[in-house]
């Protein structure tokens, strides 16, 4: 069984996946990161494929992307840093990027490489549904990856809905439509988008991510989904951390009550 599917078997609640930027703040440092938050109870981990113009991220993602790409990070060096991972990894690991790097590597290279070294799944959040349905959805599912897609409060129900029966794994439900970056809570308008989606009664489980930072933030996550998808407060207290993913995700976890 993918390891996604298994993560979410039996409808969990308040699971934390965590994003990092691989390369960022060490080249080296990124089957360390991995290892470090899996052995402090993390459940799932995306790992940031760094690109030099990443739409959706706000300044500290943006920043950590700039330096991983300074570092030297590639494709093919992350992969070659994740060749060993499942020796002492078990959880779910994903990784999210551009579509540019992606498409110049070769998507089914891609796919190949993704399951040789054991990741389960992608998140390619600038890549368009019918693009996705006419050259990659297949291609992913040969693999046995699954391809998660991202929805915003702007996302219409239709959209939504065939979201949820042409993709898998979970539906990244978007807390707004700004960048990525830490909030101190959700606002009403927020939490009827979160609602709103909690009505429909999907298929597939749902992950909220894109500003979770404190306990109030996460709570509200957990409330209308399976958990919270945390990024930029972890990149900041990794950056702080000099890299300590340990210390880092303690200290995540403490703000976060998890």
């Amino acid at each position: 069984m993918n390891r996604i599917d298994r993560l979410f078997s039996g409808s969990p609640k308040r699971l934390l996946s965590i994003y990092f930027c691989a390369g960022a703040p060490t080249l080296d440092g990124t089957a360390d990161v991995i290892r470090s938050l899996a052995r402090e109870g993390v459940d799932m981990i995306e790992i940031g494929i760094p690109f030099s113009d990443p739409m959706a991220d706000g300044p500290v993602i943006q920043d950590a992307a700039t330096k991983a790409l300074r570092n030297g990070m590639t494709l093919e060096t992350l992969f070659s840093q994740l060749k060993d991972i499942r020796r002492d990894v078990d959880i779910p690991l994903i990784l999210m990027g551009y579509l540019n790097p992606v498409f110049r590597f070769g998507f089914e290279a891609f796919c190949q490489r993704c399951v040789e070294v054991g990741v389960d799944g992608m998140i390619i959040p600038d890549l368009p549904f019918k693009d996705y349905m006419e050259s990659y959805k297949a291609v992913a599912e040969r693999y046995g990856l699954r391809f998660i897609m991202l929805i915003t409060p702007e996302t219409s129900e239709e959209r939504v809905r065939l979201i949820d029966e042409h993709t898998s794994g979970f539906i990244y439900m978007v807390s707004s439509a700004a960048t990525t970056g830490a909030q101190k809570d959700f606002d009403a308008q927020k939490q009827a988008y979160f609602r709103k989606i909690e009505q429909m009664k999907l298929r597939i489980p749902r992950m909220v991510g894109f500003g979770i930072s404190n306990k109030q933030t996460f709570d509200a996550a957990c409330e209308y989904a399976s958990g919270g998808i945390i990024g930029s407060r972890f990149v900041t207290l990794l950056d702080q951390a000099s890299g300590d993913a340990t210390a880092a995700i303690r200290q995540l976890k403490a703000d976060i009550g998890k």
